[in-house]
């Protein structure tokens, strides 16, 4: 009778530690979403239906053993664990994630591929969001006509079921946050239009007040800006831009070509970072009306003209410097 019992025992205590201790579940990535609220039977089936344990009921005793606290998310699972690992996991909410580098710089355009290519959402699912979602921005910029310009550059950890919306609106509220770090809350939409195009003008810290310098004295002359990145972001939007920029582009007449129209273009043409807005809120005080960056100068500094003579000259300074380059 005992030798009985103690075999069932053991058989039993062996069948438990085959469905507890003994790896199970899918080798390749395998992605299963707990919701808010679920209960730990609704959970145990949902891990069991998704191949990642091998029993619900072995979960479930873990989970009376441990009496911890599930956390809601997007789980990955890539690998057999034992069904004590796959719990641990779910306690600790260690979520999947995946990550969305936006570089300073980086317009609409750029970071609707860069979405897309996450796989997070479809490039024209973030275009539209971006297009959409402007009450975001109301209280900054009630003339946004889009998210350009708003979309912090940073590194964002998203769950892989992460919306377009939700992606825009992960970007602006660090923009709302950067902005109230900085006192950016009068004249926005003039200031992150400069700083867009103080970002794509240089890629020196250094060099960006004098930039944004030279963007203030020639509105207040009246001049034309006549500033490149925002001619190509104006072909961009028209679906017109061949990868460089061509004579007959600069002739080209949409809202953004700063040689046919005096003053700031229509809005941001991408979305400057920390730097740039420092810049356009503060521009270094000069006389400067003309830059052009230096390929003489091996940091990449920009070289900076009161007249258009001297200006000439750092052009013709500039093109020597880009032939010397071409024979090395």
């Amino acid at each position: 009778m005992l030798t009985g019992l103690f075999l069932l025992a053991t058989l039993a205590a062996g069948g438990l530690a085959w469905l507890v201790l003994l790896p199970f579940g899918p080798s390749t990535a395998t992605l299963v979403t707990l919701k808010p609220g679920s209960s730990t039977a609704a959970i145990a089936r949902t891990l069991e239906a998704a191949g990642v344990v091998r029993s619900r009921y072995a979960f479930d005793l873990v989970r009376w053993l441990r009496r911890g606290r599930l956390e809601a998310g997007v789980y990955r699972f890539d690998h057999p664990a034992p069904v004590t690992e796959v719990y641990a996991r779910i306690e600790h909410g260690d979520v999947a994630t995946v990550t969305l580098s936006v570089p300073e710089g980086a317009n609409l355009f750029d970071i609707a591929a860069r979405v897309e290519q996450a796989g997070l959402c479809t490039r024209q699912e973030l275009l539209q969001a971006a297009t959409s979602q402007t009450a975001l921005v109301a209280d900054l910029d009630p003339r946004a006509k889009s998210l350009e310009g708003y979309l912090f550059p940073a590194t964002y950890r998203f769950s892989p079921n992460a919306t377009a919306e939700q992606i825009v609106h992960a970007m602006v509220r660090q923009f709302h946050i950067v902005a109230q770090e900085i006192g950016l809350k009068e004249n926005v939409h003039d200031v992150v239009t400069l700083a867009s195009l103080v970002e794509r003008e240089t890629a020196v810290d250094a060099d960006r007040p004098l930039v944004a310098s030279v963007f203030v004295n020639r509105l207040r002359k009246g001049m034309p800006l006549r500033t490149d990145p925002a001619v190509i972001y104006g072909l961009e939007r028209a679906g017109l831009w061949r990868g460089a920029i061509y004579a007959s582009d600069l002739a080209r007449d949409t809202p953004y070509n700063t040689y046919l129209h005096a003053g700031l273009p229509p809005g941001p043409v991408a979305n400057p970072g920390l730097p740039s807005l420092r810049a356009a809120m503060q521009p270094a005080r000069s006389n400067y009306l003309y830059f052009v960056a230096s390929g003489a100068n091996a940091q990449g500094h920009s070289l900076f003209a009161e007249t258009l003579d001297e200006h000439n000259r750092n052009v013709a300074q500039y093109r020597r410097a880009l032939r010397k380059a071409g024979e090395r």
